[in-house]
């Protein structure tokens, strides 16, 4: 298991935006949610494709290629053409600073 990783600054991932880190060769997508953080890899498990970037609506991600919906919550996959989670991350706050880990 890896140490944390800063994201950035809280004040610099305001709400409805997202950051995207690495830990190692994994990419992290984290999104500000009305205020809560959460983070997921960036990776729709249907062909591969990063989902940062893809319409936020609510607590849903759309994959920008092909439109299936992640929930950034738990990384859960809730429409065709993915059926597979794509991972879920911790995300913590310390002294103003956002930090995420791969945590597999």
């Amino acid at each position: 298991m890896s140490g944390w990783v800063r994201v950035c600054e809280r004040s610099e991932l305001l709400p409805g935006e997202f950051k995207v880190v690495y830990d190692g060769d994994t990419a992290i997508a984290v999104f500000n949610i009305d205020g809560d953080l959460f983070a997921v890899e960036d990776v729709c498990t249907h062909d591969g494709g990063e989902l940062a970037g893809g319409e936020l609506r609510g607590h849903e991600v759309e994959c920008p290629r092909h439109g299936a919906r992640f929930d950034v919550r738990t990384g859960d996959a809730l429409c065709a053409p993915a059926y597979e989670p794509t991972a879920s991350f911790p995300v913590k706050v310390e002294d103003g600073v956002v930090y995420t880990r791969d945590d597999r």
